[in-house]
């Protein structure tokens, strides 16, 4: 099984999947490897081609909190924030100068006026359509968590000032029961605590009867961290965070130079060390 990292890995500065990598994937899916994403996404922030892609039948979502069978239109596994630490994330992170979103059953939702600055919060302009496009944006994200009333997959927060990030992300950590990452540098990403890609991607191994020792994930950012480590190989990738390639067993190209495929096709399909 390989478990796949999108932004600042699978998918390149543009947020796209080459023809190369969709390529190699379609290879390593045909040969019999379970592949799948393994993202701090919400399920209908995936790419819409990989979602539907032929083969691709499970997804780890919102950083482990969702594991969906896409093929059977269920989910898995799901560990969730409760509404009352949700409540307190939002209390604390609405102090700040935020976009703060909220993802439900897979889907995503933030405030209404924040839509058109989503440049103030998002540094990464390949990111502001993709934001504005996926969200179901709402009147007030605390009121709408409320009336809500149920587990979150997750929430984030993109702060425009980093300094305010820094005091935020000591407030949080004070609350039981929250897992905190921030993969971007500039946000915070609220799960409830345990919640990682790492024990995900194993519990569904063992799920579909695949050891740890025949997974293996790549990654870039800090909540790809615990996957490498907890993988029976991990891949950082040449553009990702020191952190990782320190937790990694191999450092493949960077995700411009389709560093995923070449490291499926070195270690899964042939070339070098095989390991699935």
């Amino acid at each position: 099984m390989i478990g796949l990292d999108l932004d600042g890995t699978l998918l390149n500065e543009k947020k796209e999947i080459s023809s190369y990598s969709r390529d190699v994937i379609k290879r390593a899916l045909d040969a019999g490897v379970i592949v799948l994403v393994a993202t701090g996404r919400p399920w209908m922030g995936i790419p819409e081609e990989l979602r539907g892609f032929p083969g691709m039948r499970y997804a780890l979502t919102s950083n482990g909190a969702r594991i969906i069978d896409r093929d059977e239109n269920k989910v898995l596994k799901e560990q969730l924030l409760s509404v009352e630490l949700a409540k307190k994330a939002l209390e604390i992170c609405g102090k700040y100068d935020t976009l703060q979103e909220v993802y439900f059953n897979g889907q995503g939702y933030a405030p209404n006026d924040k839509k058109e600055v989503v440049e103030r919060y998002h540094h990464n302009p390949n990111m502001w359509e993709y934001i504005r496009t996926t969200r179901i944006w709402v009147d007030d994200i605390y009121d709408f968590t409320v009336k809500e009333n149920k587990g979150l997959d997750k929430i984030q927060a993109l702060f425009a000032d980093m300094s305010e990030r820094m005091t935020a992300w000591d407030e949080l950590s004070r609350v039981d029961g929250l897992a905190l990452v921030g993969s971007l540098g500039y946000n915070i990403e609220i799960n409830a605590a345990g919640v990682n890609k790492g024990t995900g991607l194993v519990e569904l191994g063992k799920l579909l009867g695949i050891r740890r020792e025949e997974i293996m994930a790549c990654g870039d950012g800090d909540n790809d961290t615990e996957m490498l480590r907890e993988a029976g190989f991990g891949v950082a990738m040449a553009n990702g965070e020191e952190q990782v390639k320190n937790a990694a067993d191999y450092i493949t190209e960077s995700n411009e130079e389709d560093g995923v495929a070449r490291a499926i096709e070195k270690f899964v399909l042939g070339g070098g060390e095989r390991i699935c």
